[in-house]
């Protein structure tokens, strides 16, 4: 199973950038890993949020294969503990899904085409987070799970 994390906005700044390489690496000891920056498109500034959302979908649902495994963060989604987590992922796993994307929205969220999309909706919490520490703590909880499903010891309970 290959993880990818999608998120739409800019790059990431560097006092988050340093993690994210940190946890990126160390789950690359469990499954293949790829980030995927989207950038807005162009004049996002000059639309307004449903136009926005319409052209980022479109945009998302092009990339989307019809066999990927989308998870979609969403405040409005399922939470999960760690252990929650770390089940997740052994299931997709264990169903021999080929790649299992998490997607991080942009800034006013998804298309509805998006969401209706997604085989999974997750909230991290009921928080509303910056979109950059949300791509770090992605990062660290499936690191977690991963550490979790091999009982490592960086989960303490």
């Amino acid at each position: 199973m290959k993880i990818h994390f999608w998120s739409i906005g800019k790059s990431n700044e560097s006092y988050v950038d340093e993690g994210i390489q940190i946890f990126t690496k160390r789950i690359q000891n469990y499954y293949p890993i790829q980030w995927n920056i989207i950038n807005s498109p162009k004049n996002a500034g000059a639309m307004n949020e449903n136009e926005l959302k319409k052209m980022e979908g479109e945009l998302l649902i092009g990339m989307i294969k019809k066999d990927d495994y989308l998870v979609l963060l969403d405040e409005k989604g399922k939470q999960l503990s760690s252990e929650g987590l770390a089940d997740f992922i052994q299931q997709r796993a264990n169903e021999s899904v080929k790649n299992i994307i998490f997607l991080i929205g942009g800034a006013f969220g998804v298309s509805n085409e998006v969401i209706n999309r997604a085989n999974f909706k997750w909230s991290l919490s009921t928080l509303v987070f910056p979109h950059q520490l949300v791509r770090l703590i992605l990062a660290e909880q499936l690191y977690r799970a991963c550490t979790i499903n091999r009982n490592e010891k960086y989960h303490h309970k």
